[in-house]
């Protein structure tokens, strides 16, 4: 999914690699009444990646979950920009903590030029969290939003 339709996305993963991506959200959200979002966009301008992913996160209407236990996974590749932003409801059982450890782990992977599969094992384990959290309600649980990776400009 594109927000600017009209740009054209440079290509920062391959097919097999978006798809990894995905899968992993998918899989995710399979256990969980929680919802998992990735965007990716070049560059982080005017402010700080944590301000950009909340400003994204209401773009993505992912304030309005039922149990406000969304995710984003926010990167701004050629910048070196990255957060990761959980909704009240996630935040309130995971603290600033888990989310710091999150962005350690995704650097690590990074530094490795792995940049696909640190975006991967963050969605996996935002996953357990949200799912130890937020356990899947077959009743009650739906998808609430896209699973596709979301890329700005």
């Amino acid at each position: 999914m594109k927000i600017f339709p009209w740009l054209k996305q440079k290509e920062f993963f391959s097919p097999i690699e978006r798809e990894r991506i995905v899968q992993a959200v998918r899989d995710a959200e399979r256990m969980t009444s929680g919802e998992v979002r990735v965007f990716i966009e070049s560059r982080c301008r005017y402010m700080d990646a944590i301000d950009r992913a909340v400003e994204l996160f209401v773009q993505l209407k992912m304030d309005k979950t039922a149990d406000r236990n969304g995710v984003l996974v926010y990167v701004a590749m050629k910048d070196h920009q990255l957060a990761v932003y959980g909704d009240e409801g996630i935040h309130r059982k995971v603290g600033n903590e888990y989310w710091d450890a999150e962005l350690k782990r995704m650097i690590k992977a990074f530094n490795r030029d792995d940049y696909a599969d640190g975006i991967r094992q963050c969605v996996e384990d935002v996953g357990k969290a949200l799912h130890y959290h937020f356990p899947f309600n077959n009743d009650t649980d739906k998808n609430e939003l896209p699973d596709d990776i979301v890329f700005g400009r």
